[in-house]
């Protein structure tokens, strides 16, 4: 017992000498060199000799002194900007062997650089003779809409198709992510058109088995209830059915639809592709549909629940900015 009692005592002082040693020094309570007490009694550090706070400046740490010079980052850059012989562009080992560094070092100079060589996205130039004029018309619905009055983007989905997958999806796991079978069965079409408000961002849809002139008028009838008494600008693109005369009778005796049309080959003025994409990639892309009447409820369960809690989409660039932009791919394009 008695050594037991020791070996106890030996390890309690060893335990107070290690909290000594580990805790913070405190700074003199006198003296107006070293630190001094305030009125509070809280310690302030002792003051800086010298140049003061000019004295806070970093030095050199340790660690692994830098391996690539600034002119093989410059080299790399130089390369990724370039096509590679027999490949369309960069991959992280091809110019790794090219440069004579590992693929990590390349990889980390990219991100350093901002260069994303597997990507690519697309574009087109319009050639409407007046982009510019329905390039101000839309762009000015958006940013400065009329007093009163309710803008509407409107565009239809045509051809979406009822496809049942030949196998059960199988579900995302840790490490696995969702897998679905390539094939599958066709049980026909819808079309849905959509209109969403750009002030609150609610949409209003309807779905037709056809995709005809005809559906889109009754497409518009469902807005003039859906609205009545008010006056409506809506934001289309060329759709060949605005020049059926049935169409414009309907237009005629309906004249407070005003119809805004997005110059031919930027359809991407439309804010409703943007919701058509939201409703594409989380609604139908990934879904396994037995029937039509089950793909348009489905439709109808993501336009319920959009509105809810609906949000505007919010256009920021004006018409300038946007020429500008254009002339200035338009200048790359031709080098």
């Amino acid at each position: 017992m008695v050594a037991i009692a020791d070996y106890r005592s030996k390890r309690g002082a060893q335990g107070a000498n290690r909290a000594r040693s580990r805790a913070r020094p405190e700074y003199p309570r006198t003296g107006a060199t070293t630190g001094s007490q305030s009125a509070h009694g809280v310690l302030v550090a002792p003051a800086l000799p010298g140049a003061g706070v000019a004295r806070l400046t970093s030095r050199a740490c340790s660690g692994r002194r830098r391996r690539i010079s600034s002119a093989k980052e410059l080299a790399v850059v130089n390369a990724t900007l370039h096509k590679p012989r027999a490949a369309t562009h960069w991959s992280t080992r091809r110019l790794a062997r090219e440069a004579g560094l590992s693929h990590v070092s390349v990889h980390r100079i990219w991100r350093k650089y901002g260069l994303q060589p597997h990507r690519l996205e697309h574009f087109k130039f319009s050639t409407d003779p007046d982009f510019d004029t329905k390039l101000t018309d839309v762009v000015g619905l958006f940013l400065d809409p009329p007093e009163r009055a309710l803008v509407l983007c409107v565009d239809e989905k045509s051809q979406i198709q009822a496809l049942n997958r030949t196998a059960p999806l199988l579900p995302l796991r840790p490490g696995i992510p969702a897998r679905m079978s390539h094939d599958s069965k066709r049980h026909g079409t819808t079309s849905l058109f959509a209109a969403p408000e750009v002030a609150s961002g609610k949409v209003h849809g309807r779905c037709y088995r056809r995709h005809r002139h005809q559906e889109f008028i009754a497409f518009l009838s469902s807005l003039a209830r859906r609205y009545p008494g008010r006056e409506i600008h809506l934001i289309c693109d060329n759709y060949g059915t605005y020049n059926r005369p049935a169409l414009r009778r309907w237009l005629a005796g309906h004249p407070r639809f005003y119809i805004h049309f997005t110059p031919a080959n930027a359809s991407w003025l439309n804010l409703v592709e943007r919701w058509l994409r939201l409703i594409t990639q989380q609604t139908i892309r990934r879904g396994s549909f037995d029937s039509i009447a089950q793909l348009e409820r489905a439709i109808t369960r993501f336009l319920e629940h959009w509105n809810q809690s609906a949000q505007p989409f919010t256009w920021t660039k004006t018409a300038r900015e946007i020429r500008r932009s254009i002339r200035n791919a338009e200048l790359i394009s031709e080098t």
